[in-house]
């Protein structure tokens, strides 16, 4: 019985070698397809540049949003963004990609369910309208278009990114912001103008009912 356990465990944490190693594999191919087809717009390890391409290396980023998220970004693009559609990469080496960005943090899709849970925002718009013009205009444009309006921050207004991300998404990115980017916090003391709950409701419905055209 023994011998036939010991067996047992020597297959299971072979395949987990074998699982990894696959992983690891994946990620390096990843690495090599992301300097060739990505690292353009994205910088050098995926830190992005303001005004140019967004981060992608960031914790805050990776733990929100999953592998099939990522997935269907790549390949479709964000219409109305400088993001263009890669299907033609094929869909092994898109996996590759993701599986390469998401080793940048730890933290990846740990939080993508809870995030994407989150209720929909019930805010009023116009007083939304208003808060973005002088918060948030400076750096994503007066209608969230982003670099496109010379802004130093990404389209955020485009129905294309609207229909990819959740409430949840939005309103976890205005509370927290995003680490090494120039995207600050805008919830608490240390926020960057300490928005209060209904105050980002109202961004994101606003957001939602006026997009970018």
């Amino acid at each position: 019985m023994n011998a036939i356990f010991r067996m047992l465990m020597v297959l299971v944490f072979a395949n987990l070698v074998s699982q990894a190693g696959a992983q690891d594999l994946g990620t390096r191919k990843g690495k090599e397809l992301f300097e060739k087809k990505c690292r353009f717009c994205h910088q050098e390890g995926a830190n992005g540049k303001p005004g140019f391409g967004t981060s992608l290396s960031n914790k805050e980023f990776l733990s929100i949003v999953s592998a099939d998220w990522l997935r269907k970004v790549i390949e479709t693009g964000i219409t109305g963004t400088t993001m263009p559609p890669q299907k033609k990469l094929g869909d092994e080496n898109i996996r590759a990609i993701v599986s390469y960005v998401q080793s940048l943090s730890p933290l990846s899709g740990t939080r993508a369910k809870e995030v994407a849970s989150q209720p929909p925002s019930r805010g009023n718009a116009k007083s939304g309208k208003v808060l973005f013009a002088n918060i948030c205009s400076t750096c994503h444009g007066e209608t969230g278009t982003g670099y496109d309006a010379g802004g130093s921050g990404p389209a955020i207004g485009t129905q294309g990114f609207l229909n990819l991300v959740t409430d949840g998404y939005i309103r976890t990115t205005i509370k927290e912001g995003r680490s090494n980017t120039m995207m600050q916090k805008f919830s608490g003391p240390a926020g960057l103008a300490n928005l209060s709950d209904r105050e980002t409701e109202d961004i994101i419905t606003y957001l939602r009912t006026v997009p970018a055209k």
